[in-house]
């Protein structure tokens, strides 16, 4: 198999011949990882559990975990699902990387459509599949959203939409969702939707696609699922706790491939996601923190605040120079929109992912302003 770099690592060398204005404290603002401490009440519960690390856990999850996540589900949806429509994972990487290989693996000349730019396991998980990989180009004149093409829908297995979508922070309609899960029935893909943004809202709570499947008719999930992660929304990563959600029948036949891929999650780490999960209050200190950050972002670079997310989708004329200029001059450290796209998606922006707090935050931005008004000045 031939794997693309990571961004990650392009961005290394990409920068690796620059040496940075040590006049500057270094920060960064390339990865998704929230940079606040994970609350008190979860760090209790992994270590008052640790005595669990004598038992081997289930493939499945434990009960209380299922529990947890099936109450959040319902809380914060409004949805109830049976046990059976829901499958706990380490974290969502993992389904997003192996689902595909699952579901794709008998079948022939497969095809999978997914955003561009992206989150590059999607990629990973199409050359892993053998299948064809081709793209839902997100654009300024399409504000950032997946277009309906339905002829290219004829021969497709597999739809993965990301809304709220890292890296743009769009947010798709909960009328567009229902026409894609009506589609979904139409030419019999399964559509699933990375959720992992959903509750990092700026305004208001976000729908899931599972419930634009109930307002569209489809109240057994066919076709529809629904993976969602604690690692944003808890400030815990390295929790490693998500779950996949929806078509039974799919999930069933999925669980029993898990079986012997070896992804369990540690009993302890259950304990500690069943506590993050049954607990809201923590989310909305960290959300208002990341609208905090957003707010920043207008005041200082004149964006406009997203929906959700904590990532800045920011316009420059060259990406690539743009970014070794700002950590050459200013020691800030961002990520090209190229490095997260193909066929040219994402040249001419770069992704702010504003994960610190609000006075790091402001100091990074202040730079970033700094330099694009140079820049402005040297193109009057």
């Amino acid at each position: 198999m031939q794997f693309e770099s990571y961004p990650f690592e392009k961005l290394n060398v990409l920068l690796s011949d620059i040496s940075p204005n040590d006049e500057f404290s270094p920060l960064s603002l390339t990865i998704g990882e929230p940079q606040f401490d994970t609350p008190l009440f979860i760090q209790e519960a992994l270590s008052n559990s640790v005595s669990l690390l004598n038992k081997y856990p289930k493939t499945a999850g434990e009960d209380y975990l299922k529990d947890a996540m099936l109450s959040y589900i319902k809380n914060r949806f409004d949805l109830s699902l049976k046990s059976e429509e829901i499958v706990p994972s380490f974290g969502t990487r993992e389904v997003l990387f192996n689902f595909p290989q699952f579901l794709l693996h008998d079948k022939p000349n497969t095809v999978m459509v997914f955003p561009n730019p992206f989150y590059q396991i999607y990629e990973g998980a199409a050359i892993a599949s053998r299948a064809e990989a081709r793209y839902l180009t997100l654009e300024a004149k399409n504000h950032f959203l997946p277009k309906i093409d339905e002829p290219m829908l004829n021969d497709v297995d597999l739809v993965i939409l990301n809304s709220p979508n890292n890296p743009t922070g769009a947010v798709m309609s909960f009328e567009s969702m229902q026409e894609w899960v009506k589609l979904a029935l139409k030419y019999d893909f399964v559509l699933l939707n990375d959720e992992c943004y959903i509750d990092l809202y700026t305004n208001k709570p976000l729908p899931s696609i599972l419930n634009a499947s109930i307002a569209a008719g489809n109240r057994e999930f066919k076709n529809v699922l629904a993976l969602n992660s604690i690692s944003k929304r808890s400030s815990a990563p390295g929790l490693r706790s998500g779950f996949v959600a929806g078509d039974a029948g799919i999930l069933k036949k999925y669980l029993e491939y898990r079986t012997y891929v070896g992804c369990a999650s540690p009993l302890p780490l259950q304990v500690a996601a069943a506590a993050a999960w049954s607990e809201q209050s923590h989310v909305n200190v960290f959300r208002d923190q990341y609208k905090t950050n957003l707010q920043l972002a207008k005041e200082i670079l004149g964006e406009e605040v997203p929906e959700a997310t904590f990532y800045v989708w920011l316009k420059v004329d060259d990406e690539l120079e743009f970014t070794k200029e700002l950590y050459k001059d200013f020691n800030v450290k961002v990520l090209p929109g190229s490095f997260l796209g193909r066929e040219g998606a994402g040249k001419g922006y770069v992704r702010l992912a504003l994960v610190y707090d609000e006075t790091q935050t402001e100091e990074a931005l202040n730079r970033i302003k700094t330099l694009l008004d140079e820049k402005r000045e040297e193109n009057r």
